[in-house]
């Protein structure tokens, strides 16, 4: 299987690093150093060359350097199964981002033709104790990485959704208004829906498959909708005097929730102990790496940020040995190079500090076994 990594990435402007160069191997990259330092910062740069808005869904606004607020550039090679790519993410004065592959202009979706990218950020260890909407968010992020056309089907369906939704707060009533929009919204929610549906096969087989230290998750989507495009136009115009009454679309996949379970004990998510979800979060990251490595060719860079909270010894331990059977190129943040010591020289550990604004990432340690 061909390997799929970063051999170089360039931030200039980006975040906290006025300029910041790091090359490495294809091994997993330990980033340590005191908070505030940028190693989040890092990660999310890495996270751009995916389609979407990121690990932390800023806008390109947000993440220019202050004070300068001239814009940044991401500049990365990449290695994977279709070849070496270069890729630029720019953003000019806060303008929104342009991509370039191997000095092309492209959409921000041809990134998923060349590339996979997974990650795990401590904000959603709350996943299933918050809102719905943030598990959605979590599957569709999934889901993209199967499909990635996802994201497509995903904006075109809230395009339509916002402007049927205007219109019922209007209390527009004749019909003929709502036709077009009901019809794009049934063809694009459909395929949104069976889209998630697929992703949760494919992480069901993953686990089902695979031998690991952490638990299964048992996911479920429950959606109240139609599952075909003529069933869903009916509930929509069946639904127009419900939805002007609420203001609001009240059938559609933008209601769907996410359930998830501790298989092995029969226990909802939402009841685990912390350690418990963390333990499920990490399972599901890894199942879906897994799958992503047989449909994709390789496996996906995986964004670990402050992977050792809520995991004991033996499950760092056991999440190192699984990232390196894997052979993913990990990159995960930490304080202390402590965190990463039982990954040896399977993985490269870098220090990230700074001075008078440029970022200072060490050279590799841990030369390749």
């Amino acid at each position: 299987m061909a390997g799929l990594f970063l051999s170089n990435i360039t931030l200039s402007h980006f975040r906290s690093h006025k300029r910041a160069v790091i090359n490495v191997d294809g091994r997993p990259v330990a980033i340590h150093g005191n908070n505030g330092a940028g190693k989040t910062n890092i990660l999310e740069a890495v996270s751009l060359l995916s389609p979407g808005r990121g690990l932390r869904r800023a806008s390109a606004q947000d993440m220019t350097r202050r004070p300068e607020g001239i814009g940044w550039k991401i500049t990365a090679i990449l290695h994977g199964p279709l070849g070496v790519s270069e890729i630029d993410v720019v953003s000019e004065q806060g303008a929104a981002r342009q991509v370039r592959i191997d000095g092309k202009s492209v959409p921000q979706t041809a990134l998923g033709r060349i590339t996979r990218v997974l990650w795990l950020i401590p904000s959603m260890d709350r996943l299933w104790i918050e809102g719905a909407e943030g598990r959605r968010r979590f599957l569709d992020r999934m889901t993209l990485s199967f499909l990635p056309d996802h994201a497509e089907i995903s904006l075109a369906y809230e395009k339509a959704m916002r402007e049927r939704n205007r219109l019922l707060k209007d209390m527009v009533r004749e019909p003929s208004w709502y036709a077009a929009l009901e019809a794009r919204m049934s063809e694009t929610g459909v395929a949104l829906h069976q889209n998630r549906l697929h992703a949760l096969r494919a992480l069901s087989l993953a686990q089902d498959a695979a031998e690991t230290s952490f638990p299964t998750a048992a996911l479920t989507l429950e959606c109240d909708m139609p599952d075909t495009v003529e069933g869903m136009r009916d509930a929509l115009a069946d639904g127009r005097m419900r939805d002007l009454s609420a203001g609001r679309t009240l059938v559609g996949p933008h209601r769907a929730d996410l359930f998830g379970e501790y298989a092995a004990k029969g226990v909802a998510a939402r009841d685990c102990s912390t350690g418990e979800q963390k333990a499920l979060l990490v399972s599901l990251i890894l199942a879906n790496a897994r799958a992503l490595a047989a449909d994709f060719g390789a496996p996906p860079l995986l964004l670990l940020d402050e992977v050792a909270a809520h995991l004991d010894t033996s499950r760092r331990a056991a999440l190192y040995d699984e990232i390196a059977a894997l052979g993913a190129q990990a990159w995960m943040t930490g304080t202390e190079d402590g965190l990463f010591e039982a990954m040896g020289t399977r993985a490269q550990t870098l220090l990230v500090s700074e001075t008078d604004g440029i970022s200072d990432v060490s050279a590799p340690v841990n030369p390749p076994p």
